[in-house]
């Protein structure tokens, strides 16, 4: 079984019930894997800010949600991301890095470095994978930090960890 189909299967244990995502190859598996189960609510996006108040939404409704996108979409939502600590509310995401590791469009790198300065200056706590035998173990850890410690963990999948899309 491969990595990604492990972590569908552990965040859906945990109690995740709501996907939301704007598509993208990094989490292709994961969003098929949403879509095709009947117990979850995969929500595509416009733009990676709605899953904020969705994620939000879903708190107060008593589910947990979880946020897919890339690591460009944080530069899209970073106002909606600053005001989670303020609305109180636990809040993951999964993060797929671009500009990074073997990546060969220059117009990634920009945002691709300014990912964690940017969620770290917000308060949102970064988690990194870059290897899949830490996959299991890290998404473990972050859905005890986003929902018993109520706090704003992001789980960055690193290109090492993805491979890097060929042009």
């Amino acid at each position: 079984m491969s990595w990604q189909n492990n972590l569908f299967d552990i965040l859906k244990n945990e109690g995740v019930t709501i996907f939301s995502y704007v598509p993208d190859a990094g989490h292709k598996i994961l969003i098929d894997r949403a879509l095709s189960d009947n117990s979850i609510t995969a929500i595509p996006l416009t733009s990676e800010q709605e899953g904020i108040g969705i994620a939000a939404g879903a708190y107060l409704g008593g589910s947990k949600s979880v946020l897919l996108m890339q690591s460009s979409g944080v530069g899209n939502c970073i106002n909606q991301l600053s005001l989670i600590k303020h609305g109180q509310f636990p809040f993951l995401t999964i993060i797929s890095m671009r500009g990074e590791f073997g990546e060969g469009n220059p117009w990634q790198y920009s945002m691709g470095e300014a990912v964690i300065p940017s969620l770290e200056a917000i308060g949102v706590k970064c988690v990194q994978i870059y290897d899949e035998n830490d996959v299991i173990k890290t998404i473990q850890a972050a859905l005890i930090m986003a929902f018993k410690a109520e706090r704003s963990i992001a789980v960055l999948l690193s290109q090492k960890l993805l491979g890097s899309k060929k042009f």
